[in-house]
C-alpha cells in the first residue's frame, strides 16, 4: 500500500527506497533498489538509491526539523530555497550542478542527479591531486550564476519577489553569528583556540578594535546587501570536481546577499590547501605551485570575466563604464574581505577544517594558525588595495614569514 506523502515525516532506509519508486516515479515498481546514507552534515539526511539491475541511481536529500547534533529547531523552507537555488544555476550554468528531477515540498525532499562520477575537491586537494582547470571552471560557476541575479539584469520586481523567497533567517543566523561575530567577539564562548594562542588571539582579534570595525562593515553588507543570489557557504566541501569539470552542492545556505561572499569563501578555502602544504610537506613544490597558481587565477580570471560578462548583460545607460569599474572593484574588495572571514573563523571558531585539524604537533599547528590569522586580518584590512591575485600570495608569503 503506498504511503501518505502529504505531512512530512523522516525517512528511513526503506522508506526512501519506496518514496524513490512511489513518488519520485524515477524506478520501476519491479526494480531491486539499494539504499544507503552517503550525508556527513549535521542538518539533512541524504542517500543515494541504485537500481542491482541497471545501476541507474539517484540522490534524496530530506530536510529535518532539528539539527541532528543538538535537537535545535531548523526552518524547513531552507530545502525550498535548496531546490529553487538549483533551478536557477542549472539554467544559468548547466554542467556545473546537480540536475533536479524532483521537488517534494510536504516532504522536503529533493531528488537529484548522483554525482559520484565527481570527488570532494576539498578531500582531492588534501590528497595532493591537482586539477589543471579548477580556476577556470569556478571563476566561470561564479560570474554565471551571480551576475544574472543582480537587479543589473533581472527585472528589479522580479528580482524583489526571489529576496522575498530566498529569505532564509535560520542559515543566515548562523553566518552572522559563527563568521562574523563570535571569531572578534566570542559572546557564546564556542570558540576553539589551540593552546598556545590564547594570547594571540585576544590580541589580534578579540582586542584589535581597528579590524572589529571592518569586520563590522562586512558584516553590516552581509547583513543588508541584497545584491545577488548566493550560494552562502561555497567552500571546499561544497564542489566536487574531476577532469571533465566540478559540481557545486549543497546551497541551503542560499539567500540574496554580497557577491563577494561566495567569491571570498572559494578564495579562503584555496589558503587552507596552500597553508597545510607549505607548513606539513613543503617539499612538495609542484603542488603548493599549483595551488598559488590556482589561487591568482581564481582572482584575477573572476575580475576579468565579471567585466566581459557584465558587457554581454548590462544594457541600462546610468551602468556605464565608470560604474562597471566601480563595480567590479566592490565585488572584489568585498571577496577579499570575505574570504579574511572565512580563514579567521575556520581558525578559531568551533566548525574548523580539515586542513587545520589534521596537523596535531603544536609546534607546527601554532604558527600555522597565527599565519592564518595574520593574513585573514590582512585580507580585510586592505580588501581594497588589493587588486591582483599575485598580491595575495606575496602578503601571505610575509605573514608566514612573520610567524614562523
Amino acid at each position: 500500500m503506498k504511503k501518505d506523502y502529504s505531512k512530512h515525516f523522516l525517512m528511513k532506509i526503506n522508506d526512501v527506497k519506496e518514496y524513490a519508486i512511489e513518488q519520485v516515479h524515477y524506478f520501476e515498481p519491479e526494480a531491486k533498489l539499494t539504499c544507503s546514507e552517503i550525508g556527513d552534515g549535521n542538518i539533512n539526511y541524504v542517500f543515494k538509491i541504485t537500481d542491482e539491475n541497471t545501476r541507474r541511481s539517484l540522490v534524496i536529500k530530506q530536510a529535518d526539523k532539528f539539527l541532528r547534533s543538538s535537537g535545535r529547531p531548523l526552518d524547513l523552507h531552507r530545502n525550498k530555497i535548496e531546490a529553487e537555488i538549483l533551478k536557477i544555476e542549472g539554467s544559468l550554468a548547466p554542467s556545473m550542478v546537480p540536475k533536479i528531477y524532483y521537488y517534494d515540498e510536504p516532504m522536503c525532499a529533493l531528488s537529484m542527479e548522483d554525482i559520484s562520477a565527481y570527488k570532494n575537491l576539498r578531500t582531492e586537494m588534501l590528497n595532493g591531486k591537482m586539477f589543471i582547470k579548477l580556476a577556470d571552471n569556478i571563476s566561470s560557476f561564479l560570474v554565471d550564476t551571480l551576475l544574472p541575479t543582480t537587479d543589473l539584469v533581472v527585472d528589479r520586481a522580479e528580482k524583489k519577489r526571489r529576496v522575498q523567497l530566498f529569505t532564509n533567517i535560520a542559515l543566515c543566523d548562523i553566518t552572522e553569528d559563527l563568521v562574523l561575530t563570535e571569531p572578534y567577539y566570542n559572546y557564546k564562548n564556542r570558540n576553539v583556540i589551540t593552546k598556545g594562542n590564547e594570547s594571540f588571539v585576544k590580541e589580534h582579534l578579540y582586542t584589535n578594535e581597528t579590524l572589529k570595525a571592518e569586520v563590522g562593515e562586512l558584516r553590516d553588507g552581509f547583513m543588508n546587501r541584497s545584491q545577488a543570489l548566493i550560494h552562502g557557504d561555497l567552500h571546499s566541501g561544497s564542489i566536487f570536481i574531476n577532469e571533465s569539470g566540478l559540481k557545486v552542492i549543497d546551497p541551503e545556505f542560499a539567500f540574496y546577499g554580497p557577491m563577494g561572499y561566495d567569491i571570498g569563501n572559494v578564495i579562503g578555502n584555496m589558503f587552507f590547501t596552500l597553508t597545510n602544504k607549505l607548513f606539513t610537506a613543503p617539499q612538495n613544490i609542484q603542488f603548493i605551485d599549483w595551488a598559488q597558481t590556482m589561487i591568482k587565477e581564481i582572482v584575477d580570471k573572476t575580475k576579468l570575466k565579471f567585466d566581459i560578462k557584465f558587457d554581454q548583460l548590462v544594457s541600462f545607460p546610468l551602468y556605464n563604464e565608470k560604474f562597471k569599474q566601480q563595480y567590479i572593484a566592490s565585488i572584489m574588495a568585498d571577496s577579499l574581505g570575505y574570504a579574511g572571514t572565512e580563514i579567521i573563523r575556520r581558525t578559531v571558531g568551533d566548525t574548523k577544517v580539515k586542513e587545520i585539524t589534521i596537523v596535531t604537533d603544536s609546534n607546527i599547528r601554532i604558527p600555522m594558525e597565527r599565519t592564518l590569522i595574520m593574513f585573514g586580518s590582512s585580507l580585510i584590512m586592505n580588501r581594497k588595495e588589493y587588486d591582483k591575485g599575485e598580491q595575495l600570495i606575496t602578503c601571505f608569503a610575509e605573514c608566514r614569514k612573520d610567524n614562523c
